[in-house]
C-alpha cells in the first residue's frame, strides 16, 4: 500500500515543540511517511541542536540553511529552497506550524504546487498588523486546506475572515502535548541548583521581540524595572542572542551583571527551561508560547506586550498583559508577590492529545478511502 507522504516544516525554535508530537504520531502510523524539513530560519545552530536533542527529534531529512536576513530576503530564500526540495520529494501534504517566515513561505510554495496544506495554530490574532507574525498568520490561514485551532476564538476569527468552517478543526494545543510529555523528565533536572535559585523563590524572564529589545528607550526602561525588582525576588534571565546583542549595543551588560539578584544566563535547553518555568514564582515574557505554557502549568505570567494573539491565556489562564510600561510591569509583579495572582484554569483540550487528533483528521481525509481512526486523538 502506498504511504501518505507528509512534509513537516520547522524553521525556528518554537516550531520544534509544536512539530515534535505531530511527527512522533506520524512515525508511529504504519501508512504515513513523515518527512522533517528544517529551513534554518533560526540561524543559531547550537541552540537549534540543543532543542532537537531535548525533544527527541531526529536529524532533519533536509536542512535548507537559509539563515538570517530581512523578511523579504529570508522568505524568498526559503521559497526557492523549499520548491526545489518539494520537486524531489513529491509529497502529498505539507504541515506548517505557528507564524514565522518559514510558515508562510513554505505554505505558499505548497499551494502553488498543488499540494495540500495544513496549518497548526490557525486563527490566532493579535489584531496588530505591525507585527510581521500577524501578517504570516492571516495569509497562511487564507491558503490552508486544514486549519487546526487551539481555542474557540480562533474559529470565530477564521469564519469572520471568510474561511469555510468545514476546513476548521478544534484539536487543542500541541505545545501542551510536548510540555506534558517532558514534564517528568524536566522535574529531574538539576538546573536550579546550577543557577543557585530555589523552587518558588525566583522569577523567570524572557524578552526577545523587536518591539521591546530594538527600541533603546523601551528596553532600558524594562531593564531598569527588572534590576529594581531583582532586589525583591531573584530573577533568571536566559538571554536570546538578539537580546544579548542589544544589551551590548546599548551598554547595559555591565550594569545588569552588577545586579546580584539578576542572573543573565545563556539560552537553556527545553527540559531545563521547562524545569525553571514550572518552578518559578512568576514568569515575565514577551513570548506567545510561554503565555500558553504558564497557563497550562498554573504559573503567574506577566506579558510585556501591548496585545496577545492568545486571549484564552488571559480570559481563562494565568496571564496578565502589561504593555511595555515599566511601571505597569513593576506593579503587576508586586501584586503577584503580595499573593494577588490569577488562579486560572487549563483550557479545553489542552490535554496532551492534540497531535493525535491532527494526525487522525489528516489520515481520515487524505489516507485510504476506508481509513480508520488512528492515534491518541480522542
Amino acid at each position: 500500500m502506498r504511504k501518505l507522504k507528509i512534509v513537516n516544516v520547522v524553521g525556528a525554535r518554537p516550531n520544534f515543540m509544536k512539530i515534535a508530537p505531530i511527527y512522533d504520531e506520524m512515525r508511529a502510523h504504519p501508512a504515513i511517511e513523515p518527512y522533517l524539513l528544517h529551513t534554518g530560519q533560526h540561524y543559531d545552530r547550537a541552540m537549534s541542536e540543543l532543542f532537537f536533542n531535548n525533544l527527541g527529534l531526529p536529524e532533519p531529512d533536509c536542512y535548507l540553511g537559509v539563515g538570517s536576513g530581512g523578511h523579504g530576503a529570508q522568505t524568498g530564500k526559503i521559497m526557492i529552497g523549499f520548491e526545489k526540495t518539494m520537486q524531489e520529494i513529491q509529497a502529498d501534504l505539507v504541515v506548517v506550524v505557528g507564524d514565522v517566515n518559514s510558515t508562510i513561505a513554505c505554505g505558499l510554495v505548497a499551494v502553488k504546487m498543488g499540494i495540500k496544506l495544513a496549518h497548526v495554530e490557525a486563527g490566532l490574532r493579535s489584531f496588530d498588523r505591525t507585527m510581521p507574525e500577524e501578517i504570516n498568520r492571516i495569509l497562511t490561514d487564507q491558503i490552508s486546506d486544514y486549519l487546526f485551532t487551539t481555542e474557540a476564538s480562533a474559529k470565530d476569527n477564521l469564519v469572520r475572515e471568510g474561511i469555510d468552517a468545514e476546513k476548521i478543526f478544534f484539536v487543542g494545543n500541541v505545545m501542551i502535548d510536548t510540555l506534558l510529555r517532558h514534564r517528568e523528565k524536566a522535574a529531574q533536572r538539576t538546573v536550579l541548583e546550577a543557577l543557585g535559585v530555589k523552587s518558588g523563590d525566583f522569577a523567570l524572564v524572557t524578552l526577545h521581540r523587536p518591539s521591546n529589545v530594538d527600541h533603546k528607550e523601551v528596553f532600558i526602561g524594562l531593564m531598569n524595572a527588572l534590576s529594581a525588582l531583582s532586589t525583591e525576588l531573584p530573577m533568571v534571565f536566559p538571554v536570546h542572542p538578539r537580546t544579548r546583542q542589544r544589551l551590548t549595543e546599548f551598554g547595559l551588560i555591565d550594569t545588569l551583571n552588577a545586579c546580584s539578584g539578576l542572573h543573565l544566563v545563556d539560552p537553556l535547553g527545553y527540559q531545563d527551561f521547562l524545569k525553571c518555568m514550572a518552578s518559578a514564582r512568576l514568569v515575565i515574557t514577551d513570548s506567545g508560547g510561554i503565555q500558553e505554557e504558564t497557563t497550562a502549568l498554573g504559573v503567574p505570567c506577566v506579558t510585556a506586550r501591548e496585545n496577545t494573539e492568545r486571549p484564552i491565556t488571559v480570559s481563562e489562564g494565568t496571564n496578565v498583559i502589561v504593555g511595555r510600561d515599566p511601571q505597569r510591569l513593576t506593579d503587576a509583579v508586586r501584586r503577584i508577590l503580595r499573593g494577588e495572582s490569577k488562579r486560572g484554569r487549563v483550557p479545553t483540550l489542552w490535554d496532551g492529545k492534540a497531535a493525535g487528533r491532527i494526525v487522525n483528521i489528516l489520515w481520515q481525509n487524505e489516507g485510504a478511502p476506508d481509513a480508520a481512526a488512528w492515534g491518541t486523538g480522542s
